[in-house]
């Protein structure tokens, strides 16, 4: 379980291919080392994995990624120096300053747009309207393991979040661009209260 508070911003220290596999090795620093051992949960874009294993002297972790985390995920395009979001998981006891994530990804969304003024960044998403129902104003959304609001204005296979200066600063999305892909996790209680009204409203005209 994660929180979508993102505890750093740290680049690839290896990627080897295989078929339909890829390992990756993260170079992350001593806080984030510390206790962290084979068998671990770590979100990396906001994709919970599993640790393989840990060099603690040198702060390099390795993680296994399997076809469908490819698929379904940005992991696939990463290149050795790629940035990407990191949290470790959750303990009991912990503030939750976001909101609970599972690190299983719905699915890929496009930045259509970045609009950048003096003191906010405002990033409009293209996704698939199939999510239409579970994304709403002011609702919470997981971009890249970062829990975020979403704005106000949802259309038709469009959405956009407001990021501060802050934000930009501690994730990757200060460096966003256009037409780069973007892990999406839908809110779960958002989903359950969705998926509940809709099967409600189904048995009702069926009867």
């Amino acid at each position: 379980m994660f929180t979508g508070i993102i505890n750093g911003v740290f680049k690839l220290h290896s990627v080897v291919r295989k078929q339909e596999f890829m390992t990756i090795e993260i170079q992350l620093n001593e806080s984030l080392c510390q206790g962290l051992e084979s068998g671990a949960s770590v979100a990396v874009n906001g994709v919970c994995l599993t640790v393989t294993s840990v060099d603690a002297e040198g702060h390099i972790a390795s993680f296994d990624i399997m076809q469908e985390t490819l698929r379904a995920t940005n992991l696939g395009s990463l290149q050795k120096g790629t940035a990407v979001n990191i949290e470790r998981a959750a303990r009991f006891g912990d503030e939750i300053g976001g909101h609970l994530l599972s690190g299983h990804v719905h699915d890929k969304v496009t930045i259509q747009e970045v609009i950048k003024s003096e003191n906010n960044t405002t990033l409009v998403f293209k996704f698939d309207p199939c999510w239409q129902d579970y994304i709403q104003p002011k609702g919470y959304i997981a971009l890249n393991g970062t829990s975020l609001t979403v704005g106000e204005q949802v259309q038709k296979g469009t959405f956009c979040v407001h990021l501060i200066p802050e934000t930009l600063r501690l994730t990757t999305f200060g460096s966003a661009e256009k037409g780069s892909q973007i892990n999406l996790e839908i809110d779960s209680q958002t989903q359950a209260v969705v998926n509940t009204v809709k099967a409600y409203l189904e048995s009702q005209s069926s009867n």
